[in-house]
């Protein structure tokens, strides 16, 4: 069992929380332990970005200048999971995988960090950095058990020439419908009349994949229930005859996970964590960053500001601290 006290651990291996790990080393905080709940870090790319998909510095147009020491460029899925992949390799960070964390408790000088199935975790300073979609929205309708195989959130389960139905009407969405047109027949449904959430790229694909009859639109459609259909799945719409299709891909977005930030003693208001502009919580000693911090996602470039900004500060209170911080930091 692992008694000792690390000096930060870091919840969420996406850019945020890569970030701080990289940041708080170049400034000379060691110790450092980077959780993550999937078999490899940055698992909402992996998982929801489909391959050679395009990967902006900048999300939804957002302007953001890079503030610390990872310079970040455009790039696509692979290119950007190799990029991590060597910023972690040269900066020591200790990445400690299938590590999903249940509660963060405070102690006394310390947390302790409790994870499904292993030893707690302690550390003195603790950064959240988990996305919202590690959480994936899911329908307020149940999904019948006999289904739920054929009722996904990803690609991973999708085979060839079967009939798809994709709900959703942002990125994700259109992205996952144009992909699957190429081998099977696919309808993207949305309850809006237009797709204007999604970025100029992808609104012109699906413009363009609708214009030529390799995806039919269900637009201004709700979707009421689901139902079995001797193996398939019946879906029941606001305002159109029940369809029945081989899958439905939900694709729409993430929600953060309040529970777990509550349980935490972390404030959640308007369905965001509570935080000064240093990123702290309530908490002294714990911080959010990332994802969760935004009203419905955020760049990668701000996720690494958070990560440069919150090592600063985390670094000013070992300083800070009465007596040498030398425990904390590596000699020089």
């Amino acid at each position: 069992m692992d008694n000792s006290i690390h000096n930060l651990i870091i919840v969420g291996a996406g850019p945020a929380g890569i970030a701080t790990a990289v940041e708080s080393y170049i400034l000379g905080i060691r110790d450092i332990v980077l959780l993550e709940k999937d078999e490899n870090h940055n698992s909402t790319i992996r998982k929801y970005y489909k391959d050679k998909k395009r990967v902006d510095k900048d999300w939804k147009g957002q302007k953001v200048e890079l503030d610390g020491n990872i310079y970040f460029v455009d790039g696509t899925k692979e290119s950007t999971l190799d990029f991590f992949d060597e910023v972690i390799a040269h900066h020591s960070v200790e990445l400690r995988t299938h590590s999903e964390v249940q509660k963060i408790v405070k102690k006394d000088d310390h947390f302790e960090v409790q994870i499904t199935g292993k030893d707690p975790v302690k550390g003195r300073f603790v950064v959240v950095t988990i996305g919202r979609m590690g959480k994936p929205n899911k329908p307020d309708y149940k999904i019948p058990p006999a289904i739920r195989k054929r009722v996904n959130f990803t690609l991973d389960d999708c085979s060839e020439k079967e009939k798809i139905l994709v709900v959703g009407g942002g990125d994700s969405a259109i992205e996952y419908a144009v992909d699957l047109a190429e081998k099977n027949d696919v309808t993207i449904c949305y309850r809006r009349e237009t797709f204007r959430r999604a970025n100029p790229t992808n609104q012109r694909d699906i413009a363009n994949a609708i214009m030529h009859e390799e995806v039919r639109p269900y637009l201004g459609v709700d979707i009421t229930g689901l139902e079995e259909d001797d193996g398939r799945v019946r879906v029941l719409f606001d305002g159109h005859e029940p369809e029945t299709f081989d899958r439905v891909i939900y694709a729409i977005g993430g929600t953060t996970p309040s529970a777990f930030l509550q349980s935490s003693g972390i404030r959640v208001e308007d369905g965001k964590p509570v935080h000064d502009e240093n990123y702290m919580t309530d908490v002294p000693g714990l911080y959010v960053a990332g994802d969760i911090t935004q009203e419905s996602g955020g760049s990668i470039a701000l996720g690494l500001n958070h990560g440069y900004h919150i090592a600063k500060h985390i670094l000013s209170q070992i300083e800070n601290c009465e007596g040498s911080s030398a425990h904390l930091l590596e000699e020089e």
